[in-house]
């Protein structure tokens, strides 16, 4: 099956801004740019687990309390994953910029986890204030 959100990059012919993690945002608009175009919903997708030797280590941990820093970092890789897809697809359309981001976490059975990181792709340009 072919991955649509991972295809190579595009420039966009009208951008002013590369995209990059600057230019991404949690926010409904980018300082010092405005948006002349909407590409829509972008979004990066991943499901992951634990092995074995993971929960094994994970559970010793759990057992002293603190941070499981063997769970902390499989969050960290998902959200990191998820990201870098939204930020190909954005791309793929043309963006610049993304807006509006927002992380989601499912869980499907036990010990697997869907993580979702998903944005509004637009297009901007410098608002010149």
């Amino acid at each position: 099956m072919t991955d649509p959100y991972n295809s190579g990059y595009v420039q966009p012919a009208t951008a002013v801004a590369t995209l990059n993690d600057g230019m991404v945002t949690t926010a409904q608009e980018l300082p010092g740019y405005r948006i002349v175009r909407s590409l829509g919903l972008v979004r990066g997708i991943t499901v992951r687990s634990r092995s074995i030797v993971g929960n094994f280590f994970g559970g010793l941990q759990s057992l002293f309390g603190g941070n499981i820093t063997i769970y902390t970092e499989l969050c960290e890789q998902a959200r990191d994953e998820t990201y870098r897809d939204m930020v190909r697809h954005a791309r793929a359309l043309g963006a610049n910029a993304i807006i509006a981001v927002r992380y989601d976490a499912t869980e499907l059975m036990v010990g697997l986890t869907e993580v979702l990181c998903y944005g509004t792709a637009v297009v901007v340009e410098h608002s010149g204030d």
